[in-house]
């Protein structure tokens, strides 16, 4: 009988260096980590810093979610395709601004292959001028919205932070632009001063400017007496700094709201304007054209339609904008 000789292979040195740096591992983490294991409540420092890390995405995240809305997406395409007619103007329209401002004939033609929209006053194409409405629309809009933002915030955060007879004279001049009609007050000024575009932007720009002081006035006598601002005051930080770098961060949410549905009520009260004879006459803008075409309305309803439709779309958008943003910045709509 042959003895087979069976040769047991030992576990190679590398295999052995590998296990023994594992158990080592273990052990040591075990160590280092024993309270966190043992005690209650007790936190990991590398473990806490990827959770805030992640926290932060998923935060993100969840703000882009309660924005993708339908309305909200609806809104925003709205807007880019008013923005996008406004900065390409010149190669979308099928005429040049000359043309649309020149006079032509027959005036109040019917829609055909060379005037889409039919011709209004003069026999100008209605498609151009209401493409170039919306560079007008948004030319005066967003200056005005800025100045009342930036003047309104300035003013603002003064009267709440400081108190005292600043904030009640700061109140009492917007109490009283804030008692004067809007459309009113702007013709008025715009009568008095001339139907310029600088002058309608500088006056839409007033008249907004009180509304944003009152906002950011109340958040900000909430916002001062928090603990975060005492503990800068407490380490030395100025007024200012106070002011505009720890309270105004968490005040400026409403105000991003309101910024965004104020725009399509400027473009409202700007086509007011237009539609009274207060425009400035050098624009091509909607609401003179709804003017121009108001005694047409049987003969050619589409000199006043289309214009009033890009006013409609355009303040449609930048309302449900709006609406969207307050939805994802309201804490209370989170789980909605």
């Amino acid at each position: 009988m042959n003895e087979t000789n069976v040769e047991v292979n030992p576990v190679p040195e590398a295999k052995l260096e590998v296990r023994k740096s594992t158990l080592k591992r273990i052990f040591s983490w075990t160590i280092r980590n024993l309270k966190f294991m043992l005690i209650p409540m007790s936190r990991i420092k590398d473990l806490s810093a990827r959770q805030f890390e992640f926290e932060k995405i998923k935060s993100k995240r969840n703000f882009l979610q309660r924005l993708r809305s339908p309305l909200t997406i609806l809104g925003i395409g709205l807007i880019f395709f008013i923005v996008t007619l406004a900065v390409f103007a010149p190669w979308l329209s099928p005429y040049t601004f000359k043309q649309l401002t020149a006079f032509l004939s027959p005036a109040y033609g019917p829609m055909s292959p060379a005037h889409p929209f039919g011709t209004g006053e003069s026999g100008r194409d209605i498609l151009g001028r209401c493409i170039y409405g919306a560079r007008s629309s948004l030319t005066i809009a967003l200056p005005a919205i800025l100045i009342s933002v930036i003047t309104g915030v300035i003013f603002g955060i003064i009267a709440g932070y400081y108190g005292r007879w600043i904030d009640t004279l700061i109140m009492r001049i917007t109490d009283v632009l804030l008692a004067f009609p809007p459309l009113i007050f702007a013709l008025v000024l715009v009568g008095a001063f001339g139907p310029k575009i600088e002058m309608i932007i500088a006056i839409y720009g007033l008249l907004g400017a009180p509304f944003y002081a009152r906002l950011v006035r109340g958040s900000v006598l909430q916002a001062k007496e928090l603990p975060y601002v005492e503990a800068a005051r407490v380490m030395g930080a100025s007024n200012w700094r106070i002011m505009f770098r720890h309270i105004l961060p968490n005040c400026i949410s409403p105000v991003i709201i309101s910024f965004s549905f104020d725009i399509g009520g400027i473009i409202l009260g700007l086509a007011g304007l237009s539609f009274l004879g207060f425009g400035d006459q050098r624009l091509i803008e909607w609401g003179n054209d709804i003017n121009k075409g108001r005694f047409y309305l049987y003969a050619a309803p589409w000199a006043s339609f289309f214009p009033g439709l890009m006013i409609f779309i355009t303040v449609l958008a930048f309302m449900l904008v709006g609406d969207g943003l307050r939805d994802a910045f309201d804490p209370r709509l989170k789980n909605l």
